[in-house]
């Protein structure tokens, strides 16, 4: 099913994903693989290529160029104005990492954290909207927020973003659970991505022979079936299946 491009612009839903990797052609191997995705150039000499799934956007895998940051996908939130959003954000208690940055005619985006230190990413669309497609197979399926305290999350989101967490039109995309239900209580707060597959079982087969790892097998929540893993390069995701 094709995304619902009107839908995806609502501030506060989830309209990209992307992964900061040491070696963007070794993630194109292992993702390619698992996901059936083809790549195209997204920014021309950022090192930068977009995931395609049948030929729509579908996420980005970039390099990495500080090692001292983390191998990790990180979810964008979709905004109509991510200047305005940065000083909502600050307001509320979150920090701003990366202050909004346009990438030529694309969009602009801008990296935060909320009050708990999780990082999200913002999105304020040019000509890249987001996702193409999602909810299908190889594709972006959940954004599961694990926080410490998820009272303060959910004070923190849905001031936020209150229209697409609890408006007529919500997205399903965004929940919110607590740290230790999954990871360790050390584990900092996070938010994990999610995309879906038809055979939770036969992907985390495909996972350990790429070279990836099984981080918890499968449990069931109320959105589906969840295994979580890393890919041949450390950064976390989630198989969802429903």
């Amino acid at each position: 099913m094709a995304e619902n491009r009107a839908s995806a612009r609502t501030e506060g839903v989830p309209c990209w994903v992307d992964a900061q990797l040491p070696d963007v052609e070794a993630g194109k191997r292992f993702y390619g693989e698992l996901f059936g995705w083809s790549f195209d150039d997204f920014l021309k000499g950022e090192g930068s290529v977009r995931a395609l799934c049948d030929g729509e956007p579908v996420a980005s895998l970039a390099h990495k160029t500080d090692g001292r940051m983390p191998t990790v996908w990180t979810v964008y939130f979709a905004t109509p104005d991510a200047y305005a959003l940065v000083a909502r954000i600050r307001a509320a208690g979150g920090q701003v990492i990366t202050a909004p940055v346009p990438l030529g005619g694309l969009g602009t985006a801008a990296l935060a954290t909320d009050p708990e230190g999780a990082v999200f990413g913002l999105w304020q669309a040019g000509t890249h909207s987001g996702f193409g497609r999602r909810h299908e197979p190889g594709t972006f399926a959940w954004a599961e927020l694990y926080a410490r305290d998820t009272a303060v999350a959910n004070a923190f989101y849905g001031a936020l973003f209150h229209e697409a967490l609890f408006g007529p039109d919500a997205v399903p995309d965004f929940g919110r659970a607590d740290v230790s239900e999954v990871f360790p209580a050390v584990m900092p707060p996070h938010f994990l991505v999610h995309f879906a597959v038809t055979d939770i079982e036969e992907a985390l087969g495909t996972v350990n022979r790429l070279g990836g790892r099984v981080q918890a097998t499968p449990f069931d929540t109320s959105y589906g079936n969840v295994a979580v893993v890393t890919d041949n390069q450390g950064a976390s995701f989630a198989l969802l299946q429903k």
